[in-house]
């Protein structure tokens, strides 16, 4: 799938995941099996967040990171949510809201947890929040998206404290060998089906693959890290290397 421009791209992107706000959850647990809930879990651990600490999850999406993140760590001072995409994250604020609704959340509602997750309109490329503000910047299957891998990790970089850890979950493109083809096989066909039959959004689920074959491999994602001043960058291959965890310090 190409783009006339980078412009095209942005408005493609924003209104596609509109599109699919609605059923995003459920076909994220199909396509993945049920495996993206325990790379988010992976996600927050490598974070190491530490007490009273504050993270932002970028591109949030439906909030899932961002809950991880107060289910692993509830004294967490401070979570925001950010998205472009305004559907997606009003998908999200009712998630969390009926979350807290069952009398039986009574007592984790008291401690005040509900409150410690706010939500942002926020594009990476231009994020509104000040220097050295958060332990922990983290993302979820952004990078394929943006216009601009080098500026997107500019500003997670500039937002994230000293000593602080960029985090990114991501779809690298898939290797030049048996399993890469096997991987597009599955990409390129089963997942638009699926996709079509549950969200009714065909399309979204054909430029995912697309977006995955135009996308950096894991070590050249780990170079765009270091050029933008992380340190200590690391990855880790999950679900037979289709999927790449790159942490960063500051």
């Amino acid at each position: 799938m190409t783009f006339k421009s980078p412009a095209d791209k942005r408005q493609y992107v924003n209104a596609m995941f509109a599109r699919i706000a609605h059923r995003y959850d459920v076909m994220n647990r199909v396509m993945t099996a049920g495996q993206d809930k325990r790379w988010r879990k992976l996600l927050i651990q490598q974070a190491q967040l530490p007490p009273n600490g504050s993270l932002l999850d970028i591109a949030t999406g439906t909030g899932d990171i961002a809950f991880e993140a107060l289910q692993q760590h509830p004294n967490l001072s401070q979570v925001v949510g950010a998205d472009f995409t305004l559907p997606m994250m009003h998908v999200g604020q009712h998630r969390w809201t009926q979350r807290y609704s069952d009398q039986q959340n009574t007592q984790i509602l008291s401690t005040g947890v509900k409150d410690r997750l706010s939500w942002s309109g926020a594009d990476t490329l231009h994020l509104p929040f000040p220097n050295n503000n958060f332990d922990a910047v983290v993302s979820g299957f952004l990078m394929r998206n943006v216009i601009s891998v080098s500026q997107a990790l500019s500003e997670q970089v500039r937002v994230c404290k000293p000593g602080g850890r960029v985090l990114i979950l991501e779809i690298p493109r898939p290797p030049d060998n048996l399993l890469g083809t096997m991987f597009r096989l599955y990409f390129h066909n089963i997942v638009p089906f699926l996709g079509g039959l549950i969200t009714g959004q065909r399309d979204a689920y054909t430029y995912l693959p697309a977006s995955a074959d135009a996308f950096l491999r894991p070590d050249e994602l780990k170079s765009e890290m270091e050029n933008a001043g992380l340190g200590q960058v690391s990855y880790t291959m999950l679900m037979l290397n289709t999927i790449a965890l790159h942490v960063g310090i500051k």
